[in-house]
């Protein structure tokens, strides 16, 4: 296990963490965290995109010129392929991008990009970002500061935890995820990850043990 620092609203520590290393200590398997990232931004793919053929576009119903005498090629329709305003060949059709990705996979694949991110001790974790009953954004982006200065950070809240939410939503530097909705895609393109300690708590289904220091 290694421990990680708890920050209070003020930015003050207000003791430690330990996160498990079977999460957070773990060997990053690179193929497979690409494996599931490709799987997880295909599914994200609407798969609408729809190119029409040649006996979908209309018009085209007349033959062009003769068949012999003008020199030219032989032509039986203007929509066809070959002619400005034609059918595509081979175009897109509507289709299904997702792919067959196990649990399993998506799990060790999350638990390889937190121990990255881990190791390089940008995951960090907060008791909150604001105080009181009242959302503020500048309090809030103050205490996230205090914490990292990375230009990109994926913060974890608790389902319940309006508070925050409502507090961090409008920063731009800020992804926010409930502790369930946690994927290896969002962890891998954020600089660093910020827990609050209910999230974190939430997400390991235990609560973090606190370090000998903080006891």
């Amino acid at each position: 296990m290694s421990s990680v620092d708890v920050l209070n609203a003020e930015g003050a520590k207000a003791g430690s963490v330990e996160l498990p290393g079977d999460i957070f200590d773990v060997q990053a398997n690179i193929p497979l965290m690409h494996q599931v990232v490709v799987a997880q931004l295909a599914a994200a793919r609407q798969g609408t995109a729809k190119a029409k053929t040649r006996g979908e576009v209309a018009g085209g119903g007349k033959k062009p010129y003769k068949q012999k005498g003008t020199g030219r090629a032989r032509q039986g329709s203007i929509r066809a392929p070959q002619f400005t305003g034609g059918g595509v060949v081979h175009g897109p059709v509507p289709r299904d991008y997702s792919q067959r990705t196990p649990k399993k996979m998506k799990a060790a694949a999350l638990r390889g990009a937190l121990s990255d991110r881990a190791r390089d001790g940008r995951v960090h974790v907060v008791e909150a970002f604001v105080t009181g009953e009242k959302p503020s954004t500048k309090a809030a982006i103050a205490t996230l500061r205090k914490a990292t200065e990375a230009r990109k950070v994926l913060v974890v809240l608790s389902s319940t935890d309006e508070l925050n939410w409502l507090s961090l939503r409008n920063e731009s530097s800020v992804h926010l995820l409930e502790s369930g909705q946690l994927n290896t895609y969002d962890v891998l393109v954020a600089d660093d990850v910020v827990f609050t300690k209910d999230a974190l708590d939430e997400f390991l289904g235990v609560p973090a043990e606190a370090s000998e220091e903080s006891k």
